[in-house]
């Protein structure tokens, strides 16, 4: 949509449990020698200045990186990629941070003033950037050379037939790529609109794995109430690793 800017949103509780488990999935997928490919259909602008106009006017961090990285271990991939960039990275730069230089980053992003940042802060010879439709850029790409890999489709969930078109594209894409990790995120909001694109997705992928957090509204009317994550062909390993997490967003007095 071409009227979201994650800008208003970034460091969010959201973000820090997206980001926390899409950098477990790289630190698994990298203990491999082999090269794999990083796919994002909707990536931003990579980098966030939390000090920004518009990070202040929604204040989101507060209750999400700023309330909540104290909680995560020093050695934990999320806070190294954390503390390998001036501004909060977006998932682009939390890949390239854990990534390696014979990995392969394809980066989407449709709104041209995020993808002008994008472009500039994206810049690695193995980092290549799109601004097109990120989910018809994912379907042309796979199955992507390399073949091991990670995709993460993250929408703004503003188009709310983006609610009923996933689970029909997810089944498209993982008939070309039944080999690679796809992690769709969703908001879970007062209304639970995410409630029916679950049921598809879990009937047509029982083996997935789910992944739900909740934590207070990060303002007064807010509808986003939780966060959560749908993981096709998750690394091994992976499955310890949400126990943890359900610590960090656990309510503390």
């Amino acid at each position: 949509m071409l009227s979201y800017q994650h800008i208003y949103h970034a460091g969010n509780a959201a973000d820090v449990h997206k980001h926390a488990l899409l950098a477990t999935a790289l630190e698994y997928l990298t203990q491999k020698p082999k090269p794999l490919s990083y796919i994002e259909t909707h990536a931003g602008r990579g980098l966030y200045d939390l000090q920004a106009p518009e990070a202040a006017k929604t204040k989101e961090a507060t209750q999400g990186i700023e309330r909540l990285q104290n909680r995560f271990p020093a050695d934990h991939p999320y806070i190294r990629a954390l503390k390998a960039q001036l501004h909060y990275p977006g998932s682009p730069a939390i890949a390239t941070a854990l990534l390696r230089p014979q990995d392969t980053l394809h980066l989407a992003e449709l709104h041209p003033k995020e993808y002008a940042a994008l472009r500039h802060t994206m810049r690695a010879p193995n980092v290549h950037t799109y601004q097109q439709d990120g989910l018809a850029l994912a379907q042309s790409l796979c199955p992507p050379t390399p073949r091991r890999g990670l995709m993460l489709v993250d929408p703004s969930y503003e188009v709310k037939d983006e609610y009923t078109a996933l689970p029909r594209w997810l089944t498209a894409v993982t008939r070309k790529w039944n080999v690679g990790v796809v992690m769709i995120w969703y908001p879970i909001l007062t209304s639970q609109a995410h409630a029916p694109m679950l049921a598809a997705l879990t009937a047509a992928h029982p083996d997935a794995l789910v992944h739900e957090v909740r934590f207070p509204p990060a303002r007064d009317g807010h509808r986003m109430i939780g966060s959560g994550l749908f993981v096709v062909n998750p690394p091994y390993g992976l499955k310890p690793d949400l126990a943890f997490l359900d610590t960090v967003f656990e309510t503390r007095t």
